[in-house]
C-alpha cells in the first residue's frame, strides 16, 4: 500500500484552537513551543492541528486576520523542530461534528458549502507554500446517507486547494464519523497527492467507557481490555441498552485483541490498495477513565495493526480533552506510550 511519508507517528493538538473558548489567554498558553519540542523528542514526526472556522472568520464570513497568527506559530514551531503538520478543519460554518444531529442543513445549503470552499481557498493560499503541511478537509462527517453529496463537495474542495497549493497532501475522510468502514465509499482520488483518512476508537464500548457525551453511555460504566467480542456485546446489551458495541457484532464472537481489530480494516485496506492511496488514522485513543494497563494494552494492539499495514496515525490527544497523553491519567504508562510514537 502507498505510504503517507513523513506522517507516520503523530499526535493531535486538540483543545488549543478547536473545541474550546477561543480566548486570547487560552490560545497564548495552552500550547507553546516547548510542547512542540517535547513532541519531537518523544519520537513523533508530525502533529495534527484541529482548528474551528471561527478562529479565522466571523459569523458573517469576514476573515479574522488575528486568528491566523496562532496557526502561524504552530507552523513556525514545526519548522523549527522538524515536524510535519496536518491542518485539520475541525468545524466549519454550518457543520459541527459533535452536534451533527442539528447540522444536516449544511449538506443542503449552497451558501454554506460555498463558504466552506472559500475558507479552504484562504487556508490554501496562506499555507500552500509549506511543503510540510497537509490539509484535512473536514472532521467527522456523520451521516452515511449524504455520502454522495460529501464526495461532490470534497472534490470541489480539492480543486479549490489545487489552484493554490498544487503539491500539498490532502486528506479526505468518509462518513459515519470518519469510520474505517466508510473508507471504501470515499471518492476515487482526484490526483496522486490524496490520502484516505479515518478515525479509530473500536470497540467504542472500551475506548469511550463512561464518556458523558456518548449517547446511551452510563457514566459509571467501566470495562477492561482485551475481552471477546461476545463479552463486549453482552456488556452493551445488559448495561448500556445495546450502545457502543456495533463493530463487535461484525466479527467472530470469540475474537479478542488484534483478532477483533484486524478484520475491521479489511475493506479499507483493499480500497486503498486498489486505488493506490495512503491510509491515515487521524485520531485514535482511550478515554482517561479506563485503567492505564488496559489503555496501554489497546494502544499496543492498534499500533501493531498500523505497523502491519504501514498506516500513519496521530494519537488523540496531547493534553486534556479526556484523552491527554501528558495528563496524570497516563503518568504510570507515559514512557511506554511515548515509545510507541
Amino acid at each position: 500500500m502507498k505510504k503517507f511519508t513523513g506522517f507516520c507517528k503523530g499526535i493531535n493538538l486538540g483543545g488549543w484552537l478547536s473545541q474550546c473558548k477561543l480566548e486570547k489567554e487560552h490560545m497564548e498558553s495552552f500550547i507553546t513551543g516547548e510542547d512542540l519540542k517535547k513532541i519531537k523528542e518523544i519520537g513523533a514526526d508530525h502533529v495534527r492541528l484541529p482548528i474551528d472556522y471561527n478562529l479565522v472568520e466571523q459569523e458573517d464570513g469576514t476573515p479574522i486576520p488575528e486568528g491566523y497568527k496562532y496557526i502561524d506559530r504552530c507552523v513556525e514551531w514545526c519548522s523549527m523542530y522538524g515536524l510535519n503538520m496536518i491542518l485539520d478543519l475541525h468545524k466549519t460554518a454550518g457543520y459541527v461534528f459533535d452536534d451533527a444531529a442539528n447540522c444536516g442543513g449544511f449538506f443542503e445549503s449552497e451558501p454554506l458549502q460555498n463558504r466552506f470552499l472559500a475558507l479552504w481557498s484562504r487556508l490554501a493560499a496562506h499555507y500552500g507554500k509549506y511543503d510540510f503541511i497537509a490539509f484535512d478537509l473536514l472532521n467527522e462527517v456523520s451521516d452515511d446517507s449524504i455520502n454522495g453529496v460529501w464526495n461532490e463537495l470534497a472534490a470541489k474542495a480539492v480543486a479549490r486547494i489545487r489552484n493554490l497549493a498544487p503539491h500539498n497532501w490532502i486528506l479526505i475522510g468518509g462518513t459515519n464519523f470518519n469510520s474505517i468502514s466508510s473508507v471504501k465509499n470515499i471518492l476515487p482520488p482526484p490526483d496522486d497527492r490524496i490520502v484516505y483518512s479515518f478515525h479509530f476508537y473500536e470497540p467504542m464500548i472500551f475506548t469511550h467507557q463512561g464518556g458523558h457525551w456518548v449517547g446511551g453511555m452510563d457514566t459509571s460504566f467501566r470495562t477492561s481490555y482485551p475481552l471477546t467480542a461476545k463479552e463486549y456485546i453482552e456488556q452493551s446489551d445488559t448495561l448500556l441498552n445495546g450502545c457502543c458495541a456495533e463493530t463487535c457484532r461484525q466479527v467472530s464472537p470469540s475474537a479478542s485483541g488484534t483478532d477483533l481489530l484486524l478484520p475491521l480494516f479489511d475493506e479499507a485496506i483493499r480500497a486503498a490498495d486498489e486505488r493506490n492511496v495512503p491510509l491515515y488514522c487521524g485520531e485514535y485513543g482511550v478515554i482517561d477513565l479506563a485503567a492505564p494497563e488496559y489503555k496501554l494494552a489497546w494502544i499496543k494492539d492498534i499500533h501493531s495493526v498500523f505497523e502491519k499495514y504501514g498506516i500513519g496515525r496521530a494519537m488523540w490527544c496531547y493534553k486534556e480533552m479526556d484523552f491527554g497523553l501528558i495528563d496524570e491519567s497516563c503518568a504510570s504508562i507515559y514512557d511506554e506510550l511515548c515509545g510507541l510514537l
